[in-house]
């Protein structure tokens, strides 16, 4: 099989498991949500659905592909023998879908070499957001889509006019740094935007809802596939300098925003070091 047709396949595992778990994370929350447990702190919730839908993404991928790992948010990860990973949120956004926002998504990628950021190539991956029925998808090298619909990031926005995304994190110390650098960088945008889903945020760059999105303290599996369908739409994806992507930092914009973002943002954070968490 040729790297095309592999990824082809892998695309197509990727969207119809996407399209199969948001139902099930649709259905459930409709019937009502029910809190699991909590995880980093208090505000840090899982729910019942979420451990549901990733059991079912599990299944559903090892069944086609029994000799992949596995790696996602609400279950031990597991190494395989193929070389390929699948990196999985099956609920991105479980604040937004605990409170019936219509802005959570499940995320399913497949990366090549250890399920790391800072190493993976990844092949192809599918964010879908059930609520509003919109499907994200992008495998390397074949694009970016909405639907059948190709994307292509925004480009020659001058960074005072960008409107830029960003999260916050579950520790109230975080949280409260990461406001400090928005209460900075306010100014230097047109408007800054906190949607409540990483995976969302990276497909809204892709299709131009959103100039930049940046976020500090990001999971993998919070990006895996958001990122790649970000980069195959003509953005750049990585952190300060040449450094790729990963919990220290995410950016996301059109490259020439990007190269004029990065330095402000910087200065940013520099100004705030010693209280950064």
């Amino acid at each position: 099989m040729t790297e095309s047709a592999a990824l082809t396949e892998m695309l197509g595992l990727a969207r119809e498991t996407a399209l199969t778990a948001g139902a099930l994370a649709k259905q459930r929350r409709a019937e009502g949500v029910e809190i699991a447990a909590s995880k980093s702190s208090p505000e840090d919730v899982v729910t019942q659905a979420d451990r549901e839908t990733e059991r079912l993404i599990r299944r559903l991928l090892a069944e086609a592909r029994p000799n992949d790992g596995f790696y996602g948010e609400e279950s031990e990860g597991t190494t395989g023998t193929s070389g390929l990973t699948w990196v999985v949120d099956p609920i991105d956004g479980t604040v937004n879908y605990l409170y019936g926002i219509p802005l959570y998504a499940v995320s399913i990628a497949v990366v090549e070499g250890e399920p790391d950021p800072a190493s993976w190539r990844t092949l192809a991956g599918a964010v879908y957001n059930p609520a509003l029925d919109e499907l994200y998808t992008a495998a390397a090298g074949q694009g970016a889509f909405l639907g059948a619909r190709r994307l292509q990031v925004k480009t020659d926005v001058p960074l005072a006019l960008a409107l830029a995304g960003t999260g916050f994190g579950y520790q109230a110390p975080r949280r409260q740094w990461q406001a400090d650098v928005v209460r900075d960088l306010i100014g230097e945008v047109r408007d800054i935007r906190r949607l409540g889903s990483a995976a969302l945020d990276l497909c809204g760059v892709a299709a131009g809802r959103l100039d930049i999105y940046y976020e500090r303290g990001l999971h993998p599996w919070d990006h895996a596939a958001g990122a790649l369908v970000a980069r195959e739409a003509g953005a750049r994806v990585g952190g300060f300098g040449g450094d790729r992507e990963g919990e220290d930092l995410l950016i996301s914009a059109d490259p020439g925003l990007y190269s004029r973002f990065e330095p402000v943002l910087a200065k940013i954070f520099a100004r705030h070091a010693a209280t950064a968490v």
